[in-house]
Protein backbone atom coordinates (compact mmCIF):
# COMPACT_ATOMS: atom_id res chain seq x y z
CA UNK A 1 0.00 0.00 0.00
CA UNK A 2 1.58 3.28 -0.83
CA UNK A 3 1.82 6.55 1.36
CA UNK A 4 -1.02 7.83 -0.53
CA UNK A 5 -3.05 5.67 -0.25
CA UNK A 6 -2.85 5.02 3.17
CA UNK A 7 -2.79 9.06 3.96
CA UNK A 8 -6.34 8.87 2.60
CA UNK A 9 -7.65 6.03 4.26
CA UNK A 10 -6.40 7.71 7.71
CA UNK A 11 -8.37 11.63 6.35
CA UNK A 12 -11.18 8.72 5.56
CA UNK A 13 -11.35 7.45 9.34
CA UNK A 14 -11.12 10.36 10.72
CA UNK A 15 -13.94 12.40 8.44
CA UNK A 16 -16.03 9.00 9.46
CA UNK A 17 -15.25 9.63 13.18
CA UNK A 18 -16.38 13.14 13.51
CA UNK A 19 -19.30 12.65 11.11
CA UNK A 20 -20.24 10.16 14.02
CA UNK A 21 -19.26 12.58 16.88
CA UNK A 22 -20.80 16.11 15.17
CA UNK A 23 -24.23 15.46 17.08
CA UNK A 24 -21.97 15.63 20.72
CA UNK A 25 -19.93 18.30 19.21
CA UNK A 26 -22.81 20.35 17.74
CA UNK A 27 -24.38 20.27 20.71
CA UNK A 28 -21.56 20.87 22.74
CA UNK A 29 -20.91 23.65 20.89
CA UNK A 30 -24.22 25.31 20.75
CA UNK A 31 -25.66 24.16 24.27
CA UNK A 32 -22.37 24.74 26.16
CA UNK A 33 -19.22 26.33 24.74
CA UNK A 34 -21.36 29.43 22.99
CA UNK A 35 -23.69 30.01 26.18
CA UNK A 36 -20.18 29.96 28.31
CA UNK A 37 -18.65 32.56 26.00
CA UNK A 38 -21.63 34.60 25.40
CA UNK A 39 -21.95 34.78 29.45
CA UNK A 40 -17.98 36.19 29.99
CA UNK A 41 -19.23 38.69 27.52
CA UNK A 42 -22.18 39.63 29.31
CA UNK A 43 -20.76 39.82 32.55
CA UNK A 44 -19.38 43.42 31.32
CA UNK A 45 -23.00 44.68 29.72
CA UNK A 46 -25.93 46.00 31.31
CA UNK A 47 -28.37 43.31 29.72
CA UNK A 48 -32.23 42.43 30.74
CA UNK A 49 -33.11 40.09 27.87
CA UNK A 50 -35.38 42.99 26.38
CA UNK A 51 -32.69 45.68 25.28
CA UNK A 52 -29.31 45.27 23.87
CA UNK A 53 -26.84 44.51 26.20
CA UNK A 54 -24.79 47.93 26.90
CA UNK A 55 -21.25 47.87 27.35
CA UNK A 56 -20.32 48.93 31.15
CA UNK A 57 -17.42 47.30 31.90
CA UNK A 58 -16.19 46.37 35.59
CA UNK A 59 -19.13 47.54 36.67
CA UNK A 60 -21.21 44.56 37.52
CA UNK A 61 -17.97 43.57 39.68
CA UNK A 62 -17.70 46.48 41.39
CA UNK A 63 -21.24 46.31 42.30
CA UNK A 64 -20.76 43.04 44.01
CA UNK A 65 -18.40 44.89 46.69
CA UNK A 66 -20.84 47.15 47.67
CA UNK A 67 -24.05 44.23 47.59
CA UNK A 68 -24.90 42.80 51.19
CA UNK A 69 -27.07 40.53 49.76
CA UNK A 70 -24.66 39.26 47.68
CA UNK A 71 -21.92 39.04 50.90
CA UNK A 72 -24.61 37.68 52.27
CA UNK A 73 -25.41 34.52 50.13
CA UNK A 74 -21.89 34.13 49.25
CA UNK A 75 -21.56 33.78 53.28
CA UNK A 76 -24.45 31.06 53.24
CA UNK A 77 -22.90 29.15 51.32
CA UNK A 78 -19.31 29.16 52.18
CA UNK A 79 -20.86 28.12 55.46
CA UNK A 80 -23.32 25.34 54.23
CA UNK A 81 -20.07 24.03 52.52
CA UNK A 82 -17.55 24.19 55.28
CA UNK A 83 -20.39 22.48 57.47
CA UNK A 84 -22.00 20.40 55.06
CA UNK A 85 -18.48 18.35 53.26
CA UNK A 86 -17.07 17.59 56.55
CA UNK A 87 -20.74 16.21 57.79
CA UNK A 88 -21.51 14.47 54.40
CA UNK A 89 -17.86 12.50 54.51
CA UNK A 90 -17.91 11.68 58.11
CA UNK A 91 -21.52 10.04 58.06
CA UNK A 92 -20.91 8.48 54.52
CA UNK A 93 -17.58 6.49 56.14
CA UNK A 94 -19.28 5.51 59.75
CA UNK A 95 -22.38 4.33 57.88
CA UNK A 96 -20.49 2.39 55.25
CA UNK A 97 -18.73 0.62 58.10
CA UNK A 98 -22.23 -0.14 59.61
CA UNK A 99 -22.92 -1.28 56.52
CA UNK A 100 -21.03 -3.84 55.81
CA UNK A 101 -21.92 -5.33 58.97
CA UNK A 102 -22.56 -9.25 58.94
CA UNK A 103 -25.89 -8.80 60.18
CA UNK A 104 -29.29 -10.40 58.78
CA UNK A 105 -31.34 -8.20 56.52
CA UNK A 106 -28.25 -6.18 55.01
CA UNK A 107 -29.65 -6.12 51.64
CA UNK A 108 -32.60 -4.34 53.06
CA UNK A 109 -31.29 -1.54 54.92
CA UNK A 110 -28.35 -0.77 52.05
CA UNK A 111 -31.87 -0.30 49.68
CA UNK A 112 -33.31 1.72 52.67
CA UNK A 113 -30.13 4.27 53.14
CA UNK A 114 -30.02 4.36 48.98
CA UNK A 115 -33.71 5.13 48.78
CA UNK A 116 -33.68 8.92 49.12
CA UNK A 117 -31.30 9.82 46.55
CA UNK A 118 -33.93 8.79 43.98
CA UNK A 119 -36.40 10.72 45.25
CA UNK A 120 -36.97 13.74 43.16
CA UNK A 121 -35.43 16.57 45.15
CA UNK A 122 -38.35 18.99 44.59
CA UNK A 123 -40.55 15.91 46.08
CA UNK A 124 -38.39 15.85 48.88
CA UNK A 125 -37.54 19.66 49.19
CA UNK A 126 -41.81 20.28 49.71
CA UNK A 127 -41.58 16.74 52.28
CA UNK A 128 -38.71 18.50 54.78
CA UNK A 129 -41.10 21.78 54.40
CA UNK A 130 -43.92 19.73 55.88
CA UNK A 131 -41.71 17.48 58.18
CA UNK A 132 -40.15 20.94 59.31
CA UNK A 133 -43.08 22.62 60.31
CA UNK A 134 -43.56 24.40 64.06
CA UNK A 135 -47.25 23.70 64.17
CA UNK A 136 -47.75 19.93 62.39
CA UNK A 137 -44.53 18.84 61.67
CA UNK A 138 -43.22 15.12 62.76
CA UNK A 139 -39.49 16.37 63.51
CA UNK A 140 -40.68 18.70 66.27
CA UNK A 141 -43.20 16.53 67.43
CA UNK A 142 -40.21 13.36 68.14
CA UNK A 143 -38.23 16.26 69.68
CA UNK A 144 -41.08 17.28 72.10
CA UNK A 145 -41.44 13.40 72.96
CA UNK A 146 -38.04 13.26 73.98
CA UNK A 147 -38.27 16.30 75.61
CA UNK A 148 -35.69 18.67 73.78
CA UNK A 149 -36.11 22.16 72.16
CA UNK A 150 -38.22 22.49 69.22
CA UNK A 151 -36.52 25.08 66.67
CA UNK A 152 -38.85 27.07 64.60
CA UNK A 153 -36.29 25.67 61.91
CA UNK A 154 -37.86 27.77 58.77
CA UNK A 155 -38.74 31.03 60.77
CA UNK A 156 -35.87 32.04 62.81
CA UNK A 157 -32.62 32.63 60.77
CA UNK A 158 -30.29 30.85 63.30
CA UNK A 159 -32.01 27.44 62.67
CA UNK A 160 -32.50 28.29 58.71
CA UNK A 161 -29.32 26.56 57.67
CA UNK A 162 -29.35 23.66 60.01
CA UNK A 163 -32.84 22.65 58.32
CA UNK A 164 -30.74 22.66 54.76
CA UNK A 165 -28.24 20.95 55.80
CA UNK A 166 -30.66 18.08 57.10
CA UNK A 167 -32.75 17.95 53.83
CA UNK A 168 -29.10 17.35 52.06
CA UNK A 169 -27.97 14.79 54.66
CA UNK A 170 -30.78 13.65 54.09
CA UNK A 171 -29.95 12.31 50.49
CA UNK A 172 -25.97 10.47 50.89
CA UNK A 173 -26.84 7.14 50.60
CA UNK A 174 -25.28 7.50 47.23
CA UNK A 175 -21.86 8.62 48.63
CA UNK A 176 -22.81 5.92 50.97
CA UNK A 177 -22.36 3.59 49.18
CA UNK A 178 -19.90 4.37 47.11
CA UNK A 179 -17.58 4.23 50.56
CA UNK A 180 -19.44 1.03 51.44
CA UNK A 181 -17.82 -0.26 47.93
CA UNK A 182 -14.41 1.20 48.64
CA UNK A 183 -14.17 -0.48 51.59
CA UNK A 184 -14.94 -3.95 50.40
CA UNK A 185 -12.34 -3.46 47.73
CA UNK A 186 -9.61 -3.14 50.96
CA UNK A 187 -7.70 -6.33 51.15
CA UNK A 188 -8.74 -8.96 53.95
CA UNK A 189 -5.53 -10.09 54.43
CA UNK A 190 -4.26 -6.45 55.63
CA UNK A 191 -7.21 -6.95 58.30
CA UNK A 192 -5.82 -9.89 58.83
CA UNK A 193 -2.72 -9.42 59.14
CA UNK A 194 -3.44 -6.12 61.28
CA UNK A 195 -5.44 -8.03 63.84
CA UNK A 196 -2.41 -10.74 64.23
CA UNK A 197 -0.19 -7.93 65.46
CA UNK A 198 -2.77 -6.55 68.04
CA UNK A 199 -4.16 -3.01 66.01
CA UNK A 200 -7.26 -2.10 66.67
CA UNK A 201 -10.03 -0.67 65.17
CA UNK A 202 -8.54 2.72 65.07
CA UNK A 203 -5.04 1.41 64.02
CA UNK A 204 -6.97 -1.08 61.38
CA UNK A 205 -9.07 1.81 60.26
CA UNK A 206 -5.81 4.68 60.31
CA UNK A 207 -3.59 2.27 58.79
CA UNK A 208 -5.76 0.45 56.18
CA UNK A 209 -8.76 1.55 55.62
CA UNK A 210 -7.64 5.36 55.14
CA UNK A 211 -4.97 5.04 53.07
CA UNK A 212 -7.41 2.58 50.43
CA UNK A 213 -9.92 4.76 50.38
CA UNK A 214 -8.42 7.95 49.80
CA UNK A 215 -8.53 8.59 46.10
CA UNK A 216 -12.30 7.70 47.01
CA UNK A 217 -12.49 10.50 49.47
CA UNK A 218 -10.96 12.95 47.13
CA UNK A 219 -13.06 12.67 44.96
CA UNK A 220 -15.92 12.66 47.13
CA UNK A 221 -14.52 16.15 48.75
CA UNK A 222 -14.17 17.68 45.20
CA UNK A 223 -17.43 16.52 43.94
CA UNK A 224 -19.16 17.45 47.27
CA UNK A 225 -17.89 20.78 47.73
CA UNK A 226 -19.12 21.70 44.01
CA UNK A 227 -22.31 20.14 44.84
CA UNK A 228 -22.77 22.71 47.77
CA UNK A 229 -21.01 25.74 46.33
CA UNK A 230 -23.50 25.47 43.34
CA UNK A 231 -26.69 24.67 45.99
CA UNK A 232 -30.17 26.29 44.63
CA UNK A 233 -32.84 23.52 44.74
CA UNK A 234 -33.09 23.04 48.15
CA UNK A 235 -32.65 26.48 50.05
CA UNK A 236 -35.35 27.51 47.22
CA UNK A 237 -38.17 25.36 48.20
CA UNK A 238 -37.72 25.57 51.69
CA UNK A 239 -38.06 29.28 51.17
CA UNK A 240 -40.69 29.51 48.19
CA UNK A 241 -43.40 31.99 48.61
CA UNK A 242 -45.13 31.97 45.15
CA UNK A 243 -44.25 29.96 42.28
CA UNK A 244 -41.48 31.90 41.27
CA UNK A 245 -40.21 33.32 44.05
CA UNK A 246 -38.21 32.71 47.35
CA UNK A 247 -37.95 34.74 50.02
CA UNK A 248 -34.51 33.85 51.07
CA UNK A 249 -35.35 33.01 54.69
CA UNK A 250 -35.64 35.27 57.63
CA UNK A 251 -33.46 37.71 57.78
CA UNK A 252 -31.59 36.33 54.11
CA UNK A 253 -29.79 33.69 56.46
CA UNK A 254 -31.61 30.78 53.59
CA UNK A 255 -30.44 32.41 50.47
CA UNK A 256 -27.49 30.53 48.72
CA UNK A 257 -25.05 32.18 45.92
CA UNK A 258 -27.52 30.03 43.16
CA UNK A 259 -30.23 31.36 44.37
CA UNK A 260 -29.08 35.19 44.68
CA UNK A 261 -27.96 34.38 40.72
CA UNK A 262 -31.21 32.59 39.99
CA UNK A 263 -33.04 35.91 41.33
CA UNK A 264 -30.42 38.51 39.30
CA UNK A 265 -30.97 36.77 36.28
CA UNK A 266 -35.03 35.74 36.13
CA UNK A 267 -36.89 38.23 38.74
CA UNK A 268 -35.08 40.82 38.65
CA UNK A 269 -33.47 40.48 34.75
CA UNK A 270 -30.47 41.83 35.57
CA UNK A 271 -28.22 39.07 32.75
CA UNK A 272 -25.58 41.18 32.89
CA UNK A 273 -24.97 41.23 36.75
CA UNK A 274 -25.57 37.47 37.23
CA UNK A 275 -23.29 36.40 34.21
CA UNK A 276 -20.80 38.42 36.19
CA UNK A 277 -21.89 36.70 40.00
CA UNK A 278 -21.31 33.09 37.72
CA UNK A 279 -17.82 33.87 37.04
CA UNK A 280 -17.18 34.65 40.20
CA UNK A 281 -18.64 31.77 41.66
CA UNK A 282 -16.62 29.65 38.51
CA UNK A 283 -12.97 31.17 39.74
CA UNK A 284 -13.79 30.11 43.38
CA UNK A 285 -14.96 26.70 42.46
CA UNK A 286 -11.98 26.51 40.81
CA UNK A 287 -9.54 27.97 42.84
CA UNK A 288 -11.17 25.54 45.83
CA UNK A 289 -10.61 22.43 43.54
CA UNK A 290 -7.39 23.04 42.35
CA UNK A 291 -6.22 24.04 46.42
CA UNK A 292 -7.66 20.64 46.88
CA UNK A 293 -5.85 18.45 44.48
CA UNK A 294 -2.33 20.31 45.94
CA UNK A 295 -3.52 19.75 49.05
CA UNK A 296 -4.09 15.93 48.47
CA UNK A 297 -0.72 15.04 47.56
CA UNK A 298 -0.09 15.08 51.49
CA UNK A 299 -2.82 12.85 52.28
CA UNK A 300 -4.19 10.54 49.23
CA UNK A 301 -2.34 7.42 48.49
CA UNK A 302 -2.36 5.63 44.86
CA UNK A 303 -1.03 2.10 44.79
CA UNK A 304 1.13 0.92 46.62
CA UNK A 305 1.98 4.39 48.56
CA UNK A 306 0.46 3.39 51.74
CA UNK A 307 1.46 4.26 55.37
Amino acid sequence: MSATTAKRGARRQTLLGLAFASPFIVGAAVFIVWPVLASAGYSFTDFNLFQSPSWVGLDNYAHMLNDSTFWKALWNTLFLTVTGVPLTIIISIVGAHFLNLPVRGQPLYRALVYLPTIVPVVVGGYLWRWLLNTQYGFVNYFLGLLHLPQPEWLEQPDWGKPAILLMCLWTIGGTMIIYLAAIKDVPSELFEAAELDGAGWFKRFRYITWPTISPVTLFQVIVTVIAYLQIFTQPYLLTQTRLNEASGGPGQSMISYAMYLYQNAFVFLKMGYASAMAWVLFLITLIITLLLLWSSKKWVHYGSERD
